[in-house]
C-alpha cells in the first residue's frame, strides 16, 4: 500500500505496526513475518529521520514516536487510513491487538 510511496514493505509493516501498537522493538519481527535484521534497520532509520524516538528498558531497546515531530499527528492520521483499508485476514494475522490480560504475577 505505501510501497508507491517509496517505502519498503519491511518499513510499511513497522509503521502499520507503530500505528497499531504505538511501540516497538525489533524482536518483532516474527509477528510481522519479516527478518530481525530489516525491522531493526528500519527502526533505526525511522530514529535517524526523527518520526521515532528510543529508550533503553532493560536490555531492549523500545521505539515509540517522536512527540515533538510536528509531522507526527498528520503522518499518523495517514497511516490510520491505510491500516483500517488492510483486508480483515491482513489485519487479524499482523495486527492483532492483545484480547486477554497479562497472567497475575507475571513480570512486564
Amino acid at each position: 500500500m505505501l510501497e508507491a510511496n517509496r517505502c519498503s514493505v519491511a518499513a510499511e509493516k513497522v509503521l502499520l505496526y507503530l500505528q497499531n501498537y504505538e511501540q516497538a522493538y525489533g524482536r518483532r519481527s516474527r509477528r510481522l513475518r519479516h527478518l530481525e535484521q530489516s525491522v531493526q534497520k528500519q527502526l533505526l532509520k525511522l530514529e535517524s529521520g526523527g518520526l521515532l524516538v528510543s529508550q533503553l528498558v532493560g536490555r531492549t531497546r523500545l521505539y515509540q514516536w517522536n512527540p515533538r515531530n510536528p509531522l507526527v499527528p498528520p503522518f499518523r492520521a495517514l497511516l490510520g487510513v491505510a491500516l483500517d483499508s488492510l483486508p480483515a485476514a491482513e489485519q487479524q494475522r499482523y495486527f492483532r491487538k492483545r484480547t486477554r490480560p497479562r497472567r497475575s504475577g507475571k513480570a512486564l
